[in-house]
């Protein structure tokens, strides 16, 4: 994992801004080169979800969006289970939380020191 970061999740702004708007063809062309990076920076881009929205309109944030018809419920398959989505917040909801040290002391983080 990348800097201990074992879940990511990819969402392509801007979908009203391409050319015709909301493109099935520009977000396939997109999800293929971030699906080459994300295989080559070390994850494995089956369990990545890539996700089209706008959010200036916040088309399939919330809820999903009528002007990308085209975009159908994505399945991810993982060690612990599996789950669907179609918008960025069923994404999130379904994030596997860390697992936390509790047997151990409480650690944190230092930024600065001020003498007064």
């Amino acid at each position: 994992f990348t800097l201990g970061v074992k879940q990511i999740i990819v969402a392509v702004n801007k979908m009203d801004s391409t050319e015709p708007k909301f493109s099935e063809d520009r977000f396939n062309e997109i999800r293929k080169e971030v699906a080459a990076y994300v295989k080559k920076v070390g994850y494995n881009p089956t369990t990545v979800p890539i996700i089209p929205i706008s959010g200036f309109n916040g088309d399939n944030m919330l809820e999903k969006s009528d002007k990308m018809g085209w975009w159908k419920k994505q399945k991810i398959e993982r060690k612990n289970g599996s789950y669907e989505y179609e918008t960025l917040l069923e994404v999130l909801d379904n994030i596997d939380p860390p697992t936390r040290p509790v047997n151990k002391p409480l650690r944190l983080p230092l930024q600065d020191v001020y003498k007064i």
